[in-house]
C-alpha cells in the first residue's frame, strides 16, 4: 500500500436547497480495505455513487486511478466493479448465464465457472438466482464486481441480513479479494465487521467526514479521553459462541 488510488477533494452534492454533502475530501489508497461508514442519510451512499459515476456532484475533485471523474468517466468504469442488489439481476437465469449476460457487456472474457469457484458458488452454476439462498446471492453479487478484472471494488452492505457463518465467510471472501491486490471500498453498519476488515474507515455524519484513520487508532484515541465501557469486555461475543457450537462451515439453503 501507499500510492493514492483514489483522491476526493472539496466534494459537495446539493439537491435544491438541500447539501447532502459538505466538502467532504480523503484518500483512499491501493490495495486498502477502506470503510466508510455513517448513519442513515449521513451522505455516505451519495458520496459513493458519484465516484462510481452512477451520480453527479455539485462541485469538488474526484480522482480514481489518475483519472479525473469530470474527463474520463468511461475511462473510470472499465476500471471499477460495482456491487448490485438483487433487483439488478435476471432471477430466471442461472449463474453461468448471469455471468456470461455481464461479461459481455464488459466485452470482457470470462471463465464463468472459474469465478463462481472462487466464491465458493461452482456447485450452483446451473441454478437460477432466484433459487439462491441470502448468502449465496451476496456471494454471487460480489462474483459479479470481478468479471472486468477491476483495480477497485465497491460493496455497500454486503452482510446485511447473513446469518453468522455467511457473514464470517463473507469476511473471509472480502480479505480474500484484497490479499491478490483489488482495493476495496466498503460500507456498513456493523462496527464489529469494519474493525475486522477495514484498514482505515471514514465516519460521515450530516455530510461531513468527522473522523478518519484505523479502526485501532479511533479506538484508542477514544480512550486517551478516559472513555470505559460501563461492562466489562470478555474474551469473546455470542456471536463468536455461537459459530463455536454450530460451526464455521457455510450452511446453505435448500
Amino acid at each position: 500500500m501507499g500510492k493514492v488510488i483514489i483522491k476526493v477533494n472539496g466534494l459537495h452534492k446539493s439537491y435544491g436547497n438541500f447539501e447532502a454533502v459538505k466538502g467532504i475530501s480523503f484518500e483512499v489508497l491501493e490495495g486498502e480495505i477502506f470503510g466508510l461508514l455513517g448513519p442513515n442519510g449521513a451522505g455516505k451512499s451519495t458520496t459513493l455513487e458519484i465516484i462510481e459515476t452512477l451520480r453527479n456532484k455539485t462541485s469538488g475533485e474526484v480522482v480514481v486511478d489518475g483519472l479525473d471523474l469530470d474527463k474520463s468517466p468511461s475511462e473510470i468504469k472499465k476500471i471499477i466493479g460495482v456491487q448490485l442488489q438483487a433487483s439488478g439481476f435476471y432471477p430466471g437465469l442461472n449463474l453461468v448465464e448471469l455471468i456470461n449476460l455481464f461479461a459481455g457487456l464488459y466485452n470482457e472474457p470470462t471463465d464463468a465457472l472459474a469465478l463462481l469457484e472462487k466464491v465458493n458458488l461452482k456447485d450452483k452454476a446451473k441454478a437460477k438466482f432466484k433459487e439462491l439462498s441470502g448468502g449465496q446471492k451476496q456471494r454471487f453479487s460480489i462474483a459479479t464486481t470481478l468479471i472486468n478484472k477491476p483495480k477497485i471494488i465497491f460493496l455497500d452492505e454486503p452482510t446485511t441480513g447473513l446469518d453468522p457463518q455467511a457473514r464470517r465467510n463473507l469476511w473471509d471472501l472480502i480479505l480474500g479479494i484484497r490479499a491478490q491486490g483489488t482495493t476495496v471500498i466498503i460500507t456498513t453498519h456493523y462496527m464489529d465487521e469494519a474493525e475486522v476488515l477495514c484498514d482505515r474507515v471514514a465516519i460521515i455524519d450530516s455530510g461531513k467526514i468527522i473522523a478518519i484513520d484505523s479502526p485501532s487508532q479511533l479506538i484508542d484515541n477514544l480512550v486517551a479521553t478516559g472513555f470505559e465501557r460501563p461492562v466489562q469486555v470478555k474474551k469473546a461475543n455470542l456471536e463468536d459462541v455461537f459459530i463455536n457450537l454450530t460451526g464455521y462451515a457455510i450452511r446453505e439453503e435448500g
